[in-house]
């Protein structure tokens, strides 16, 4: 039986082939975290329907305010994507007039064109 048995034979007898190294559970956290991020962003895309600003065939019109008041309208039609800031700056020019805008009490805006009755 006893020719039978494995032998190990190490150098070093002191020497624990179990032992690992401290930093490889580190390491598998990180990894942990990455796929964690990395299905978080999913999440949000597919929340948010944000899906619909990669297809090539989608027009969207996105309006964002920022905190010091200023206003952006992003458009996106095709490929081309147009950012187009407002400012509170009054224009000269020529033009025609198209109509009449009224606001109403609730907030609602109705534009009436010239010329209908």
């Amino acid at each position: 039986m006893r020719y039978l048995k494995k032998r190990r034979r190490v150098i070093g007898r002191d020497v624990d082939l179990h032992q690992e190294d401290p930093m490889s559970g580190v390491a598998n956290l990180f990894d942990v975290g990455v796929v964690f991020i990395v299905g978080l962003i999913g999440a949000l895309i597919s929340a948010y329907s944000l899906l619909d600003l990669l297809s090539p065939k989608t027009e969207i019109t996105m309006v964002k305010q920022r905190e010091n008041g200023q206003v952006e309208i992003v458009t996106k039609k095709g490929k081309q994507v147009k950012v187009e800031k407002v400012t509170d700056k009054k224009l000269q020019g020529e033009g025609t007039r198209l109509g009449i805008a009224y606001r109403l009490t609730d907030g609602k805006v109705i534009y009436v064109p010239e010329g209908s009755e």
